[in-house]
């Protein structure tokens, strides 16, 4: 992501990443993008494609660093520190207080239904976020071979996750790379 002129104010990032993170059960991801994307229209899906990928390499989870890598474009520290503080605080409180009810409510049926439908909300949500960003791949063919590819050794195959990115990771540098020139 390259840096933005355009500085916003860290209540209004705050605000914003607190409306995403209290959107996402089962997941941010689909709404972040939803919410910078197409509704604040702050980056171009190529440019949260960028960010989204940037973030899974960093340690931590990837919408935490996004979330910090956006913060950090519209607001400078105070602005990544403002996102980041609105994506988690919130929830936290809201999941404190779940924690607690359901510490004394847990074992009622009707909480035990409930909470088997929002798994199904949770897989249809990822499936929806995952076509949507697979909407903004290149239209070539490589990028889909190296999914298939990784989809196959994990997914099929089951071989661990470092060794099937420590073969695709470098492959895919390396096509793009060939790529650009």
């Amino acid at each position: 992501m390259q840096p933005s002129q355009i500085r916003k104010p860290a209540l209004e990032l705050f605000l914003t990443f607190a409306r995403v993170g209290l959107s996402g059960f089962g997941g941010v991801n689909f709404w972040m993008r939803r919410v910078v994307v197409q509704q604040k229209k702050w980056l171009t899906d190529q440019e949260y494609l960028e960010g989204f990928a940037m973030g899974q390499l960093i340690p931590g989870p990837n919408v935490f660093n996004l979330s910090v890598m956006i913060g950090h474009r519209f607001g400078g520290w105070r602005g990544a520190l403002a996102a980041v503080a609105g994506l988690i605080g919130p929830p936290l409180v809201i999941v404190l207080s779940l924690g607690a009810l359901y510490q004394r409510y847990g074992g009622a049926p009707l909480v035990q239904r409930a909470l088997g439908g929002m798994g199904a909300v949770a897989a249809g949500l990822i499936l929806a976020n995952g076509a949507s960003l697979a909407a903004a791949l290149p239209r070539t063919v490589k990028p889909w071979v190296l999914l298939l590819a990784a989809f196959a050794g994990m997914g099929v195959m089951r071989w661990p996750f470092v060794y099937v990115m420590g073969t695709l990771g470098p492959l895919a540098i390396f096509l793009a790379w060939r790529g650009r020139g």
